[in-house]
């Protein structure tokens, strides 16, 4: 069973952007990435998915539940950090995540501690008085603390020192391996190069492409890097290139998914200083699509 499966889930929200026909699928015990730039619609997906926000069209299932009609067990069987994070004003650390534990009729004394400790919380400060990245780490205790079957995490690492980062892939990689199904949305492809199994990048509303990191990374697309003079009208009538913005006066930098034979002698007619072809990180391949 998927633990997320969407059947051209729609959100209009007029002329404005929303999302439009998601078609996603999130296999039980996955660590799937969900990218795109700024206004994408990965908050928009994962405020329907949630059945926070209704959609306009089409439909999902989360763990099996409908996303209108049952969204309070969907509710009652995730965790969910949101991409901004907002307590009852007054409120201590200590008492915001005991209440999360309670809504849920949880009790996860030790698990709260551990995650706690390895965060750096100081427990008897209040929420109001919390730094974003402090916020985000009571946010991260909330949504864990209960071991739920699936999490979802919206930008969770904003806010968060580059150690602290690591420490809360580490969490999360650990309730991977025990079984969680891992959600979660960002604009940081290094994110997901390092930490998930597959990946979906969206763009205007849309998935543009889905499929396991490693097979995104193996498109058979060269990262080709020219240093000295070189004949750009050649290279313009060769088909499969395509310009990278890093060209300056002493490098020539492309793109290439054409015929390798015809590039090599193109290059060897040139005569360049020097010529490397490596492989295009998961960054620029998929900046490449956003452009």
């Amino acid at each position: 069973m998927n633990a997320i499966e969407t059947n051209k889930l729609t959100k209009s929200y007029g002329k404005s952007r929303g999302i439009n026909e998601l078609h996603l699928a999130v296999a039980e015990g996955d660590f799937f990435g969900f990218i795109g730039p700024n206004g994408a619609g990965k908050s928009t997906t994962i405020r329907t998915l949630l059945g926070l926000i209704s959609p306009t069209s089409g439909s999902a299932k989360v763990l099996g539940y409908d996303i209108v009609s049952e969204k309070e067990k969907i509710l009652r069987e995730i965790g969910y950090l949101p991409s901004e994070i907002n307590f009852y004003s007054g409120m201590k650390v200590k008492d915001a995540i005991k209440y999360s534990a309670d809504l849920r009729h949880a009790k996860c004394i030790d698990k709260q501690k551990n995650l706690c400790e390895r965060l750096g919380l100081d427990l008897n400060k209040k929420v109001d008085e919390l730094s974003l990245g402090n916020r985000k780490k009571v946010g991260i205790v909330c949504a864990i603390q209960h071991s739920p079957k699936l999490l979802i995490l919206d930008e969770p690492t904003s806010g968060l020192d580059p150690l602290m980062q690591k420490e809360f892939f580490n969490i999360l990689m650990e309730e991977n391996e025990q079984g969680s199904t891992i959600f979660f949305s960002s604009h940081i492809l290094s994110e997901v190069q390092n930490y998930c199994h597959t990946a979906a990048f969206i763009k205007d509303g849309r998935i543009i492409m889905s499929d396991k990191v490693e097979n995104l990374e193996q498109t058979g697309t060269k990262k080709v890097t020219i240093t000295g003079q070189f004949d750009d009208k050649k290279l313009a009538a060769l088909s499969g290139v395509t310009p990278t913005e890093s060209s300056n006066n002493k490098q020539t930098c492309f793109f290439y998914n054409g015929n390798l034979q015809a590039l090599l002698e193109l290059l060897a007619s040139e005569n360049p200083k020097d010529i490397t072809i490596t492989e295009p990180s998961l960054e620029e391949i998929f900046m490449n699509y956003y452009e």
